[in-house]
């Protein structure tokens, strides 16, 4: 029997929930403002979905967003090149493919960062953990508390996510980074 993955059981507990409580596609995108194309493809499993998707779809089922996640089997330590689906935040051009495994106590989320060309990412954020940044391709420019780093193929960076941070893409194709974080965010 082939174990189903997070996100299949995601989508699968989104489209029970939807029909346990009596709620048509469309009644959850007039609650939600999601479109009733999307909510379709998300209970399909054939779209990606945004914490802020998944956090309205919650809201509006009055449920947590852990509550999507109970019940799935946490010890998956391989993740296979087939499963690892690309996603993007709402409101962002960066792509992120997970690659972390599944198990209890996990510390770490790691991640393929796709950052788009010449695109700026200067919402200036802190938080607590760790970062560590990669670059497999090209290029990418960090400022960590005011201090620029300059980074190209094979060059890395770590520092502690509390220190204020952004980052950018300064060339004309994309950069692609391996990034390790911690705390883990899935």
């Amino acid at each position: 029997m082939k174990a189903v993955s997070e996100l299949e059981h995601l989508y699968y507990k989104i489209k029970e929930l939807r029909r346990e409580q009596d709620i048509t596609l469309k009644e959850l995108s007039e609650i939600t403002g999601l479109s009733i194309s999307f909510l379709s493809q998300v209970e399909r499993g054939s779209t990606s979905l945004a914490i802020t998707s998944l956090k309205k779809i919650a809201d509006a089922f009055g449920v947590s967003i852990g509550y999507f996640f109970q019940g799935v089997e946490k010890h998956n330590y391989v993740t296979k090149a087939n499963d690892q689906k690309a996603f993007k935040i709402e409101g962002s051009d960066i792509e992120h493919i997970r690659l972390s495994g599944e198990f209890e106590d996990r510390k770490i989320e790691t991640f393929i960062v796709t950052l788009p060309p010449y695109k700026n990412f200067e919402e200036k954020f802190s938080h607590s953990g760790e970062e560590f940044y990669y670059v497999l391709e090209g290029e990418v420019q960090f400022k960590v508390n005011n201090h620029d780093y300059h980074l190209k193929e094979g060059d890395c960076i770590h520092f502690p996510s509390k220190e204020v941070h952004m980052w950018r893409n300064p060339i004309s194709e994309d950069t692609k980074l391996l990034s390790v974080l911690t705390p883990k965010i899935f």
